[in-house]
C-alpha cells in the first residue's frame, strides 16, 4: 500500500505516501478536530493501524501499553471519523483532521482533548514543576 523510500527527493516533492516507521515500526500521529486548533491528542501507528485508518477513515492506532492495534473509541464510543490526513516533508509524522463521534471527547479520561493540563512554567527549578488544568 506505501511507496518505498528510495531518494529523499522523491520522498519531499514526489506524490506518493512512503511514511517513515521507526524502528519498532511505529509512525506518530497528531489528531485535532476539522477547523479547530486545539490538540486532541497524540498516538502511534503501526502500518496496519495507518492503512486501516487510510481503508475506513475511522482513526485506528497502536497502543503501547497495550501492545495491540486498537480502534479509538471501540470502547467509549468516541471514534475518531478522519476528514484530511497530511504528513509532513519527510514522511515521519502523520496529522489527522477529525470529527469526533459519540460525546465529543477524545480522551479516555472523559476530557475534551488529552492535554488538558498545563507545565507551570513559574514552577522554581528546584522543587517539582506543577501542572495546572486548563
Amino acid at each position: 500500500m506505501f511507496a518505498d523510500r528510495d531518494n529523499p527527493l522523491t520522498v519531499e516533492q514526489g506524490n506518493l505516501f512512503s511514511p517513515k516507521f521507526d524502528s519498532d515500526g511505529l509512525i506518530p500521529a497528531i489528531v485535532t478536530e476539522v477547523g479547530q486548533a486545539q490538540v486532541l491528542m497524540f498516538a502511534f501507528m503501526d502500518a496496519k493501524a495507518l492503512q486501516l485508518s487510510i481503508s475506513t477513515r475511522q482513526a485506528h492506532f497502536f497502543s503501547r501499553s497495550r501492545n495491540r492495534l486498537w480502534k479509538k473509541g471501540e470502547e467509549s464510543g468516541n471514534t475518531l471519523q478522519i476528514e484530511t490526513m497530511r504528513t509532513d516533508c519527510d514522511q515521519d509524522v502523520v496529522w489527522l483532521s477529525v470529527r469526533v463521534q459519540g460525546n465529543g471527547v477524545a480522551c479516555h479520561t472523559g476530557e475534551k482533548s488529552c492535554f488538558y493540563r498545563s507545565v507551570d512554567l513559574e514552577s522554581e527549578v528546584s522543587r517539582p514543576v506543577h501542572l495546572t488544568r486548563d
